[in-house]
């Protein structure tokens, strides 16, 4: 893979990294593993997640629907696509205001997959969205010479009590909830496969123990967007990101890792 920059727009993109607390232990998190068949980290584990659409930027100014709007256009329209994407994905309703029993969340899920205006679907169905159930966690835009490269806003939110997996079949293939560490510690046995940034946001999510520390650190660390640089160490190319955006591993050797 190239390391020239990607001149060719940034695709804006969003993704929700789903917290579950568990009585002893570390939290789990939900992630899905990307078909392989896919562009962009085909095979990996993944945060769901996926495009801002039109329609995402349409629904933000929806009052009657969207509840505790932030002041930026963007991150509104990147919050509504984060819980719509991981609806479509995994079958997981977040931030809905009832939430719906499963009945309707697969019904709902059916629609997306249909190609169905969420805006619509949920006034149908009476339902609005708390936003402030999100948290902004980080932004990403690698910007290596790929097909493709992605502007993706993070948000973690705490896992609804209903919450039940099913992979779409289609971008991803499989899901599971497991804790930061064990997906680091799969991944490093080769059992599955992590792209850079992922890599990066688990082990910074390996640190807390429940999703009220995870949301206290998001809440304390300004969001900056994270470009990646390559930077010589001791005569080999390393990449890497800030060192005061929150993260504890703020460099990986080219030669070890996945990029994406």
């Amino acid at each position: 893979m190239s390391h020239e920059p990607n001149t060719s727009p940034a695709i804006p993109a969003a993704t929700l990294v789903l917290v579950r607390d568990q009585p002893a232990g570390a939290p789990e998190l939900l992630m899905v593993e990307r078909a392989a068949k896919m562009a962009f980290a085909g095979g990996a584990m993944v945060f769901p997640g996926g495009r801002i659409d039109p329609g995402d930027h349409a629904l933000a100014e929806n009052d009657a629907i969207v509840r505790a709007r932030p002041d930026d256009a963007l991150q509104t329209a990147a919050r509504i696509a984060a819980i719509r994407e991981t609806l479509e994905e995994t079958g997981v309703a977040v931030a809905f205001d009832p939430l719906p029993d499963h009945g309707a969340t697969m019904q709902l899920r059916e629609a997306l997959h249909e190609e169905a205006d969420f805006g619509a679907m949920l006034a149908s169905g009476g339902w609005q969205l708390d936003l402030d159930l999100l948290t902004p966690w980080a932004r990403w835009k690698p910007n290596f010479k790929t097909e493709r490269t992605f502007d993706t806003w993070f948000f973690v939110a705490r896992a609804p009590e209903l919450a039940r997996d099913v992979p779409d079949g289609g971008e991803s293939v499989s899901s599971r909830w497991a804790s930061a560490q064990r997906v680091i510690d799969d991944a490093e046995a080769g059992n599955c496969s992590i792209i850079f940034p992922t890599h990066r946001n688990l082990e910074r999510l390996a640190i807390f123990e429940s999703y009220e520390e995870t949301r206290i650190h998001a809440e304390a660390h300004e969001v900056k967007l994270i470009t990646p640089w390559v930077e010589e160490r001791d005569g080999e190319p390393w990449l890497r990101i800030p060192d005061d955006a929150g993260y504890p591993v703020t460099g990986e050797k080219l030669s070890q890792m996945t990029r994406g």
